[in-house]
């Protein structure tokens, strides 16, 4: 991926967004993420432990390391605390958004094509809310999703879906496994040609 793909992944938006405090600290993380070269994937604010901020990013390949979270975590944790959106004590957690993850951008929903989706819409799309079934392309900002309890393929507008996210499959682990090591390949390939 060259310089320009990056830039490009990194300013695509996210079509499924969070409200009240999650959308504030969305606001006030998101740019300094981007700045280390991530994108932000979710924000969620739990009473756990008191009060817990639970913040998801990746790379624009989807990857996302151990030295990633640290790194994402040394530099967002001074802008919350100059922001001061949370009263009192908070825990700061970061992570990647694991395998079954959610899918918030366009590219998510290309990506996940043919994978196993639970979609919650924030408004009825012929008469229900929820849908659960596999993801098999994308229109323009639609995902189209095959249900096969109702028999139909449906054209749900990704905007106005409250949640989606990926269902912890055999073929879904098999699939990511795959492209961890096709990415460790990609990799080593690119050590080997910086040695020579």
């Amino acid at each position: 991926m060259n310089g320009t793909d990056t830039s490009n992944s990194l300013q695509e938006p996210r079509l499924i967004t969070e409200t009240g405090l999650d959308a504030r600290l969305a606001a006030i993380v998101e740019p300094t993420l981007a700045g280390l070269g991530y994108r932000l994937v979710r924000v969620h604010v739990s009473g756990r432990d008191g009060c817990t901020v639970q913040i998801m990013a990746e790379r624009p390949d989807g990857t996302f390391t151990i030295d990633d979270c640290e790194a994402a975590s040394r530099a967002i944790s001074p802008v919350i605390d100059v922001e001061d959106p949370i009263r009192g004590g908070y825990r700061l957690e970061l992570s990647s958004p694991g395998i079954d993850r959610p899918l918030v951008r366009l590219s998510d929903f290309e990506r996940a094509q043919g994978d196993e989706a639970k979609i919650e819409m924030s408004v009825m799309v012929d008469g229900r809310k929820r849908f659960r079934g596999e993801i098999v392309g994308v229109e323009g900002d639609h995902a189209l999703l095959r249900v096969k309890d109702a028999g139909q393929t449906f054209r749900l507008p990704i905007t106005d879906m409250a949640e989606a996210k990926l269902v912890l499959t055999d073929a879904l682990i098999k699939k990511t496994m795959k492209r961890e090591k096709q990415l460790e390949q990609a990799a080593a390939e690119e050590r080997r040609a910086e040695v020579h």
